[in-house]
């Protein structure tokens, strides 16, 4: 019985090696409005970045009163769906609420 790593001739078939490589990894920022409100904030990031109350707050206070907050850190894909998530959700809810992906983590 031949061996899966030899072919039908008794040649040792090459392994290929493959390189795991890590994704490029992007902050997905949250920016500070004068009209959403602090409880709508703090819902963003609870629901869409999966924050504790407690870490939304903070988050959210940060965003208040520095003009921006990091919500996470993700690959692009993830990131650039989380942004247009954020968007939905405040178009949906009235609010100008804004995130933008900021270069490699």
């Amino acid at each position: 019985m031949s061996r899966p790593d030899q072919d039908a001739g008794g040649a040792v078939k090459e392994r290929v090696q493959l390189e795991k490589k890590e994704p490029e990894l992007y902050k997905v920022l949250l920016l500070n409005d004068d009209y959403s409100t602090m409880e709508f904030v703090i819902h963003v990031l609870e629901s869409i970045f999966q924050k504790s109350p407690a870490e939304a707050y903070r988050i959210m206070m940060h965003v208040h009163t520095q003009g921006r907050g990091l919500a996470g850190v993700y690959p692009w894909e993830v990131a650039e769906t989380k942004v247009e998530t954020v968007k939905a959700l405040a178009k949906e809810n009235g609010f100008p609420l804004r995130a933008v992906i900021e270069g490699n983590a």
